[in-house]
């Protein structure tokens, strides 16, 4: 049974940093691209930064250059590292896998809020 189970959320203060893990099990993780969507309350779900198995990343305009995302293959974890954070950032993150052959799976979320 695939899982995707995501920990590190929580409240920061603007201007803060963290970082997000996602850890999986059931799916051959070194063959899956793995994301990070958030979805802020009333707002669609959106990319935010994704890794591919050979390691090509990709970032949503809004976040480049304060999001790194790395993967450890030998853990099954993929991570986001978030620095600069502002109010706007505050929504629930997903962590997401893709396969080759549309297989997609979907962590529970956890809750990231920016605030003083």
């Amino acid at each position: 049974q695939p899982q995707l189970v995501e920990s590190g959320g929580g409240l920061v203060q603007p201007g803060g940093s963290l970082t997000l893990s996602c850890a999986a099990s059931g799916i051959i993780f070194s063959i899956y691209t793995m994301g990070w969507y958030r979805q802020a309350p009333g707002k669609q779900r959106e990319l935010v930064a994704s890794i591919t198995s050979s390691d090509s990343t990709n970032f949503a305009d809004s976040v480049t250059g304060r999001v790194t995302i790395t993967r450890d293959n030998a853990k099954n974890t993929v991570k986001l590292s978030m620095n600069s954070l502002t109010p706007e950032n505050t929504a629930v993150y997903y962590c997401n896998a893709r396969g080759a052959f549309g297989a997609v799976f979907w962590g529970q979320g956890t809750q990231v809020t920016v605030s003083s």
